[in-house]
């Protein structure tokens, strides 16, 4: 059997309406593993680390996602199909219902916070049904000291019930028995129906989303950021599948965070989090190094198919493509302690153009980089989706648009405010095609992205000058002309094709695409801001 013990506090539940709980507090990652593994709900791989099955959902269901509509979030929250509003009288009513489902329940409680830097720190205290959801608390949100449990008052509450399905949904402003809610006025996070443990991660993100713009002046972030021995901190932002967590992993610079950060008006970058949620299909120790020596006792892998030997087969997509881990940061060798830093110099939007249009640096003027960062583009290819069958564009306004409750234009003008007073510059890279379009072209060579990057964060792209760099005829950005470390030719996508008629076909069918998406942010975005977008439509 195993040894529950708990921390020297004890805590009562019944403020919240769960009554007569058997509550576990504080328990370590050790003994939720234990714990899970006792109740056939996971089993521990070659190396010891935890796997578990997350059940009929294995990633976010956005459609069942909500935000509580009442006097403080009505005229403030963008609604729309990111943000679907309901009552507060059916939050109400599914509140306590999750709180009568985990009364009388052995339940684990949490308490941890948000934000790194301790000016913005955010307390949050977690109940959830499975032990092994707790664990991955454990791993993502930052831990306190024993000091600082001693006089824990929580800001955020999260109820995490998996096991409970609305039965009658449509009576509660529900589409089904699963659901993720934010109520802002009472400051409850509720998931239930779901045992995807992101769902409470990124229920948290949203909420920090909306407070620090609104009561804080903080601009948050879907990135990832790294800082050199200079000081001078790096922030890069791109979808899945655009390199955001391979290229912020640098030998030579520390992490300070892989997925979620503030951007203060003191110009410091803070870490949401203390730990990585990171995909982990195709994973192979060259491909990812960092990724894959963190896969260890601790972490928690989801979703993941083995072979024989309790080895994990991370080709195998048979449950999903969205096979996953997490893990406490502190299982990356080179860190920034206490996961912050200051002097934002450079931030790089990452795409993979899978049109092979766009250079594979360009830099971008203020008006330009609030023009991309409301887009979010990269592309899908063949394959990926049922029904893709050439490259099509993907737009996710500030490269997180499920997640952002305010309208894309308010982070935006944040975003180019703070690059003026901090003087940031801000890049564009494609990491996707070259010499063609997906099929036809080749995927841009990480090394020559690498010494891109580097180049960029050393000073060593030149002069903005006509000199140095090269103004694209239909997207308006300016392509640096040479790199050192980079063939001259691989820096014109143009000449990569070896096919001008071709390749302007191309690359307008793609700018028309990034006027037409645009359509729904024109009437919100400033002149300034709509002029940084390509200006010329294909003939």
């Amino acid at each position: 059997m195993v040894n529950h013990t708990r921390t020297a506090k004890t805590i009562s539940l019944d403020q919240y309406g769960i009554k007569n709980a058997q509550i576990h507090y504080q328990l370590d990652p050790k003994q939720l593993q234990a714990i899970t593994i006792e109740k056939g709900m996971g089993k521990e791989t070659a190396n010891g680390t935890l796997a578990i099955n997350t059940g009929k959902f294995t990633g976010r269901s956005p459609e069942d996602r909500f935000l509580v509509q009442d006097d403080y979030t009505k005229d403030r929250i963008w609604w729309g199909n990111s943000n679907k509003a309901i009552s507060p009288e059916h939050f109400d009513f599914l509140q306590t219902e999750v709180e009568n489902y985990l009364s009388g329940k052995e339940v684990f409680v949490r308490d941890g916070y948000v934000c790194a830097d301790p000016n913005y720190k955010m307390n949050v205290r977690t109940v959830t049904e499975y032990p092994w959801s707790n664990m991955f608390i454990y791993n993502m949100f930052l831990r306190p000291t024993e000091e600082e449990l001693k006089n824990f008052e929580e800001e955020w509450l999260v109820l995490c019930a998996p096991g409970y399905a609305c039965p009658e949904p449509e009576k509660h402003g529900l589409r089904q028995g699963n659901f993720s809610i934010l109520n802002f006025t009472k400051k409850i996070a509720l998931v239930a129906g779901s045992a995807y443990t992101g769902e409470m991660k990124k229920g948290i993100f949203t909420a920090l989303n909306f407070i620090l713009p609104v009561e804080k002046n903080v601009l948050p972030m879907h990135c990832s950021a790294n800082v050199g021995e200079d000081g001078e901190t790096a922030i890069f932002f791109g979808l899945s599948g655009t390199g955001k967590t391979t290229l912020s992993t640098d030998p030579d610079r520390k992490l300070i965070g892989d997925d979620e950060h503030g951007w203060t008006a003191e110009n410091t970058i803070f870490n949401f989090e203390g730990g990585c949620y990171a995909k982990v299909i195709d994973l192979s120790e060259e491909k990812e190094p960092d990724i894959f020596r963190a896969i260890k006792p601790g972490a928690i892998l989801e979703n993941v198919v083995f072979k024989e030997n309790n080895e994990v087969d991370y080709m195998d997509s048979s449950i999903t493509q969205n096979t996953r881990v997490s893990y406490p940061i502190y299982h990356i060798d080179n860190i920034q302690q206490p996961s912050y830093a200051g002097n934002p110099k450079n931030i790089f939007f990452l795409t993979a153009d899978a049109f092979g249009v766009l250079p594979p640096i360009s830099k971008l003027t203020p008006a330009q980089a609030a023009y991309h960062f409301i887009s979010g583009y990269t592309a899908k290819v063949a394959g990926t989706e049922a029904g893709v069958v050439e490259p099509q564009p993907s737009f996710s306004a500030c490269f997180g648009a499920p997640f952002m409750p305010l309208h894309p234009t308010k982070y935006a003008d944040m975003l180019s405010k703070k690059m003026k007073e901090a003087g940031v510059n801000v890049w564009l890279v494609n990491t996707g095609w070259t010499g063609g379009p997906y099929g036809v072209g080749t995927r841009m060579k990480l090394k020559y992205t690498r010494a891109m990057i580097t180049a960029a964060l050393t000073g060593k792209l030149g002069n903005y000058t006509y000199e140095d760099y090269h103004i694209h005829s239909v997207f308006g950005v300016a392509q640096p002309r040479t790199c050192p470390g980079v063939p001259t030719e691989v820096l014109s996508p143009r000449t990569t094709w070896n096919d001008d008629e071709a390749y302007y076909k191309m690359a307008f069918k793609l700018s028309n695409s990034f006027r037409q998406n645009f359509k729904k942010f024109e009437s919100y975005a400033s002149e300034e801001i709509r002029r940084g977008g390509p200006q010329r439509y294909a003939f």
